[in-house]
Protein backbone atom coordinates (compact mmCIF):
# COMPACT_ATOMS: atom_id res chain seq x y z
CA UNK A 1 0.00 0.00 0.00
CA UNK A 2 1.51 3.29 -0.89
CA UNK A 3 0.54 6.30 1.18
CA UNK A 4 0.88 10.16 1.51
CA UNK A 5 1.37 11.65 4.62
CA UNK A 6 1.35 15.71 5.26
CA UNK A 7 2.27 17.31 8.27
CA UNK A 8 1.70 20.95 8.97
CA UNK A 9 2.01 23.05 11.64
CA UNK A 10 4.64 25.78 13.45
CA UNK A 11 7.99 24.80 13.58
CA UNK A 12 9.71 22.84 16.66
CA UNK A 13 12.80 20.38 16.71
CA UNK A 14 11.43 16.49 15.91
CA UNK A 15 8.85 16.88 14.29
CA UNK A 16 10.67 14.59 11.63
CA UNK A 17 11.92 12.27 14.15
CA UNK A 18 8.48 11.57 15.58
CA UNK A 19 6.57 10.78 12.24
CA UNK A 20 9.16 8.83 10.78
CA UNK A 21 9.61 6.63 14.13
CA UNK A 22 5.88 5.93 14.04
CA UNK A 23 6.78 4.96 10.56
CA UNK A 24 9.79 2.99 11.04
CA UNK A 25 7.71 1.13 13.50
CA UNK A 26 5.12 0.09 11.55
CA UNK A 27 7.45 -1.32 8.93
CA UNK A 28 6.70 1.83 6.61
CA UNK A 29 9.27 2.30 4.17
CA UNK A 30 10.13 6.39 3.14
CA UNK A 31 9.99 6.48 -0.78
CA UNK A 32 10.57 10.41 -0.91
CA UNK A 33 10.31 13.56 1.38
CA UNK A 34 9.95 17.03 0.70
CA UNK A 35 9.47 19.50 3.63
CA UNK A 36 10.11 23.36 3.85
CA UNK A 37 9.52 26.04 6.59
CA UNK A 38 8.25 29.39 5.82
CA UNK A 39 7.79 32.06 8.67
CA UNK A 40 7.69 29.87 11.19
CA UNK A 41 5.48 27.26 9.85
CA UNK A 42 6.56 23.47 9.18
CA UNK A 43 5.03 21.88 6.06
CA UNK A 44 6.04 18.03 4.59
CA UNK A 45 4.63 15.87 2.70
CA UNK A 46 5.51 12.20 2.67
CA UNK A 47 5.48 9.42 0.08
CA UNK A 48 5.72 6.11 1.58
CA UNK A 49 5.23 2.13 1.16
CA UNK A 50 3.74 0.08 3.84
CA UNK A 51 5.02 -3.64 3.33
CA UNK A 52 3.47 -5.07 5.82
CA UNK A 53 0.07 -6.54 4.21
CA UNK A 54 -1.81 -6.92 8.08
CA UNK A 55 -1.20 -3.26 8.53
CA UNK A 56 -4.44 -1.43 8.67
CA UNK A 57 -4.47 1.88 7.27
CA UNK A 58 -6.82 2.97 9.82
CA UNK A 59 -4.91 2.06 12.20
CA UNK A 60 -1.64 3.87 10.96
CA UNK A 61 -3.80 7.23 11.04
CA UNK A 62 -5.00 7.03 14.57
CA UNK A 63 -1.18 6.85 15.21
CA UNK A 64 -0.04 9.71 13.61
CA UNK A 65 -3.03 12.05 14.16
CA UNK A 66 -2.35 11.19 18.08
CA UNK A 67 1.49 11.83 17.97
CA UNK A 68 0.65 15.16 15.51
CA UNK A 69 -1.56 16.72 18.69
CA UNK A 70 1.74 15.46 21.01
CA UNK A 71 3.89 17.45 18.95
CA UNK A 72 1.20 20.50 17.90
CA UNK A 73 1.02 19.90 14.10
CA UNK A 74 -1.26 17.91 11.84
CA UNK A 75 -0.57 15.16 10.60
CA UNK A 76 -2.84 13.44 7.80
CA UNK A 77 -2.40 10.03 6.29
CA UNK A 78 -3.86 8.67 2.84
CA UNK A 79 -3.39 6.14 0.71
CA UNK A 80 -1.52 7.21 -2.73
CA UNK A 81 -5.36 6.62 -4.83
CA UNK A 82 -7.20 8.57 -3.14
CA UNK A 83 -4.86 11.45 -2.96
CA UNK A 84 -3.93 11.11 -6.98
CA UNK A 85 -8.12 11.47 -7.09
CA UNK A 86 -8.28 14.47 -5.14
CA UNK A 87 -5.31 16.42 -6.87
CA UNK A 88 -5.87 16.04 -10.33
CA UNK A 89 -6.63 18.28 -12.53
Amino acid sequence: MKLIVTVVGRDRIGIIASVTKILADNNVNILSINQNILDGFFNMILFAEAADNKLRLVDLQAKLREQGKAIGVEIKTQHQDIFDVMHKI
